[in-house]
């Protein structure tokens, strides 16, 4: 019981911003999901078996539209691709964990990942058991927000029509910040008021939102040409074709824009 308390008492710091983000998220798609005329049991058995938050809200308009389970099976793998190099990366630490291994697998997601590949963990508490309780946390905040969103839509006073928008407003908040980003670690010492006249600085800010340009892109076109409710699996499929073709060069210029910043300091 020591062992399990310490590594409890580990564990939970970390993983506390993320539970506001979770009763948040995970509220909102309690809320859809009550919008949409599920029982509790759907979002909930939702949560437990694809835990992954943005295509749980996509899941929803999969249940709602026409059966075509080969367009789902693509969807799930392109939005949640990046759980395979998630994977790769976590080899090592998941080696030798025996039973724990598998769960931890399982409810691998973006923030999980983010802790256990970054946080140290003391020599005092019990690496598995840290990641265990990690996992386990994350996703009891999000069951928490799944049930406090669909208990709440069933006596708010407003319509929740339209409430489906928070999945697009948050990717939206993830680009412009992502775009942000980008901008700044190009300018090398994050000033936004600096000008930058020259050619060479013009065409290396270009290139930092490359990646925004052609997701914004390949949507636009794949949008255009296969409609609103075919378009998300041919604009994956075109940005992975452009992104693969486009790695070199993209890689080059984030090594010129570290030797930047590494002069300028």
């Amino acid at each position: 019981m020591a062992l399990l308390r310490t590594a409890f008492r580990a564990a939970l710091p970390p993983t506390l911003p993320i539970a506001a983000g979770f009763l948040f998220f995970g509220g909102s798609y309690g809320l859809l999901m009550h919008a949409k005329g599920f029982s509790i049991v759907y979002p909930l058995a939702m949560g437990y078996v694809i835990f992954a938050g943005s295509m749980e809200f996509v899941t929803v308009n999969l249940l709602l539209s026409t059966f075509d389970p080969w367009a789902a099976f693509l969807l799930a793998i392109m939005v949640n691709a990046r759980h395979l190099f998630y994977g790769l990366s976590m080899l090592d630490k998941f080696r030798g964990l025996g039973w724990k291994k598998p769960y931890l697998i399982f409810t691998m997601i973006d923030e999980t990942f983010a802790i256990d590949s970054s946080v140290h963990i003391p020599a005092s508490v019990d690496r598995g058991w840290f990641m265990m309780f990690v996992s386990a946390l994350c996703r009891s905040y999000w069951f928490g927000g799944i049930a406090v969103g669909w208990l709440a839509g069933g006596v708010l006073p407003f319509d929740t029509k339209g409430i489906e928008f928070v999945l697009a407003a948050l990717f939206l908040s993830i680009l412009l910040e992502q775009w942000d980003d980008d901008r700044n670690r190009q300018r090398g010492d994050g000033s936004r008021s600096r000008p930058r006249l020259a050619i060479a600085d013009f065409t290396a800010s270009a290139r930092a939102h490359v990646p925004a340009l052609v997701g914004l892109l390949a949507s636009a076109v794949c949008l255009a040409l296969f409609g609103p409710d075919r378009f998300m699996i041919p604009t994956m499929a075109l940005m992975l074709a452009a992104f693969l073709i486009l790695r070199t060069r993209l890689e080059d210029a984030d090594d010129t824009n570290g030797a930047r910043k590494g002069k300028e300091q």
